[in-house]
């Protein structure tokens, strides 16, 4: 805790300091900035305000020990035992609220998200799994009060999907989410397997903040883009006219094709917005590859090929393997029922950036 109060000091001058800015008026009068050094005031404010309470309990604490140590009388020494002993334990409670609020933060929480779904190792089982798994996830969403939209999909004859592409919109999507990225595996019997056996089939989640213009600015002569007629439902207007589009990023090969949306124009608004995306994730994922190399993260690197979790249906049981939980409750957990698992992500998450920041490794601002 001293290297955190250490680094909370040199945080409360910079807040300070920020307060100052703020009020002048050649800040005021230039948007931008005041825009950052807004954003930067407010993402400090919780922080700044916990430690500040956390030194006046740390005085109270000192004044009461002077009170039992320089009183005789029984009711005062009494009295301010009582309260240091309150205020020691609203302190305790204070440094562990601290210490979370000083973690790293990662700066694509608040983002919502594009996920894609795809069937993997397991022929029309993988298919159907992944479209349990694209309603595990809808259900989710709507617990959560998230907005859920699918904006492609490429269906199986038997029901499922080949792979599936949605957004999900609303409050701190990316910072629940962003765990489920990678191999989800299942063993059930499948309903076309007649003989009754169980099988192992796995389909692959990626999940990818939605970036903004100023993210990311992709260059047009680095996009070829193809138009073709939509082989979807939709009617004559579909099937008349070149509203699909498929976009291709030459430079890492990725390809985006969208014909969901009525018009070309919305097909390319759409596919573009899945295009900066996915560009972004590979280039990101580049970057996370070569840290990764230095340390694993406890939750996993989110690798797509990583095998994150079983569903086993036999045994009514999920598990995962990032953090060695296991829970009987597949049946609940289908439903929608994601928050035990995605809680327990979310503080093993936070213990691994605690015990990088006790040994040095990691700094909190």
């Amino acid at each position: 805790m001293d290297k955190i109060l250490e680094q909370l000091e040199t945080l409360v001058e910079r807040y300070a300091e920020l307060q100052e800015l703020m009020s002048d008026p050649e800040v005021i009068n230039d948007t931008k900035r005041y825009m950052a050094y807004s954003k930067e005031e407010a993402d400090m404010r919780d922080i700044v305000n916990a430690f500040n309470h956390y030194k006046e309990l740390q005085q109270s604490i000192k004044d009461s020990d002077e009170i039992m140590r320089e009183t005789d009388d029984a009711e005062m020494q009494a009295m301010a035992k009582d309260e240091m002993n309150s205020s020691k334990e609203e302190a305790e409670k204070l440094e562990h609220e601290i210490t979370l609020l000083m973690l790293p933060k990662d700066p694509n929480d608040d983002k919502n998200i594009i996920m894609e779904i795809r069937g993997a190792a397991g022929g029309d089982e993988a298919s159907l799994f992944a479209a349990d798994l694209l309603s595990m996830y809808s259900k989710y969403a709507e617990k959560q009060g998230w907005t859920f939209d699918i904006i492609d999909e490429n269906s199986t004859e038997v029901g499922g999907y080949k792979d599936v592409a949605v957004m999900i919109t609303g409050k701190r999507v990316y910072s629940k989410l962003k765990y489920e990225n990678g191999a989800h595996r299942v063993q059930r019997i499948p309903s076309t397997e007649s003989a009754g056996r169980v099988h192992t089939s796995t389909a692959t989640v990626a999940v990818m903040p939605e970036y903004d213009e100023v993210d990311i600015d992709l260059d047009p002569k680095d996009i070829r883009t193809d138009v073709y007629r939509s082989s979807g439902a939709g009617g004559q207007h579909i099937n008349k006219t070149s509203s699909a589009v498929r976009m291709t990023h030459i430079p890492t090969g990725i390809v985006v094709a969208m014909q969901d949306q009525r018009s070309q124009q919305q097909n390319r608004e759409k596919a573009m917005q899945i295009l900066k995306s996915r560009v972004y994730d590979y280039y990101e994922s580049e970057n996370q590859s070569e840290y990764d190399e230095k340390r694993k993260s406890a939750v996993g690197t989110g690798d797509r090929s990583e095998r994150i979790r079983t569903y086993n249906y036999p045994q009514n049981r999920v598990t995962d393997h990032r953090i060695g939980l296991s829970l009987n409750k597949l049946d609940r957990i289908m439903n929608g029922e994601l928050d035990e698992i995605i809680d327990a992500l979310i503080v093993n998450d936070q213990t691994q950036k605690l015990e990088q920041i006790q040994s040095g490794e990691t700094k909190l601002f």
